[in-house]
């Protein structure tokens, strides 16, 4: 898999579920630069993509930079049209894929361009990330992607429903009837099953050890009383950039209470991206607990790292869902990304 390093990319999706994320919706959309990824919460049944129609519009311009969408001065049919304007030679992005993506995109009816991700005017680039088939992000950005390949550009015609919905999006000037235009570069896609290539090593003495491949990870956690401290080791080391607080990192991990599995030879996982495929977060931004946190800030794309994290870097004294408090914490991850 080809390691990016792009710059700030939105948080697209919230993690859900006993998970180590301690976000909240202020904290969400602060790490969104533009609105068009949200999911709108009136939104009418969806209707079917097609891939032609009589009207479409037109896009010009080269893969990765900003394109020029045109529209027809004819009214739109209604019809969800995705079709590639330039057609990729990458791997094809699947359901449960992270999608990493630049759009432009331009009101119909209105006549104006909305807010894109692509670099302008000495500003870089802002791609969006997201989980592909989730319902994370407008129905017009995840239809542009599903089945596509990466280095593709798409268009896309979104009315209404595919778009932001009945009640439209007047922070955009974008009424509940307006059909949006898209334009969609497919800069890369971490596959749903990725994980870091390379040999193991263990983590040392009093550690616990890792068994982990593309489709499943297990824990044993040793007999004995937990680190007092945060404890960050590389059980593969990743030959990627470092990670910068603020960049969004493609994660699979693993989670396990120390106490509640000490000495047991196949712990019980509370958290675990293996069975679920990988996840986005903004890293340095408290969108994690502290200690997990503190160790994915400076690591290297491609590594596994276990994490052993003291309650005062944890959960603290709150109980979590089949957390107890005071807890101290053990996390595999593979760093898959940092974008």
């Amino acid at each position: 898999m080809r390691r990016i390093a792009l710059p700030l990319l939105a948080c697209a999706l919230a993690l859900v579920g006993c998970s180590a994320e301690k976000t909240s919706p202020s904290q969400e959309a602060g790490h969104r630069p533009l609105p068009a990824p949200t999911v709108s919460v009136a939104r009418r049944p969806l209707p079917p993509v097609v891939h032609t129609d009589a009207v479409l519009p037109t896009v010009r311009g080269d893969f990765g930079k900003k394109p020029v969408i045109t529209v027809p001065k004819a009214d739109p049919t209604g019809k969800f049209v995705v079709t590639p304007a330039l057609t990729g030679h990458g791997r094809e992005v699947a359901d449960h894929d992270i999608a990493v993506v630049n759009y432009s995109a331009r009101a119909w009816k209105a006549g104006k361009d909305l807010p894109a991700t692509f670099a302008g005017a000495g500003k870089p680039a802002h791609p969006v990330l997201f989980t592909v088939g989730t319902g994370a992000v407008l129905p017009a950005l995840d239809q542009a992607v599903r089945g596509q390949s990466v280095g593709s550009r798409v268009l896309v015609v979104a009315p209404p429903p595919a778009a932001y919905g009945s009640s439209g999006n007047p922070a955009l000037g974008v009424s509940p009837t307006e059909t949006v235009v898209f334009a969609v570069d497919i800069v890369d896609a971490v596959p749903a099953k990725a994980t870091v290539p390379g040999r193991q090593h263990g983590a040392g003495a009093g550690l616990p050890s890792v068994r982990a491949d593309a489709s499943s990870v297990s824990l044993d956690v040793p007999d004995a009383a937990p680190p007092r401290d945060l404890v960050v080791r590389g059980l593969v080391d990743g030959s990627g950039p470092r990670v910068r607080a603020g960049q969004t990192v493609v994660l699979r991990r693993a989670g396990a209470v120390w106490n509640s599995n000490r000495g047991e030879d196949d712990v019980a996982l509370f958290d675990t991206s293996w069975t679920t495929g990988p996840t986005p977060v903004v890293v340095g931004r408290h969108n994690l607990v502290e200690g997990l946190d503190r160790a994915l800030v400076g690591a290297t794309v491609g590594s596994r790292l276990l994490v052993v994290v003291p309650p005062a870097l944890g959960y603290g004294s709150q109980a979590q869902q089949g957390i107890p408090a005071r807890s101290s914490l053990v996390f595999v991850v593979d760093v898959l990304a940092a974008n």
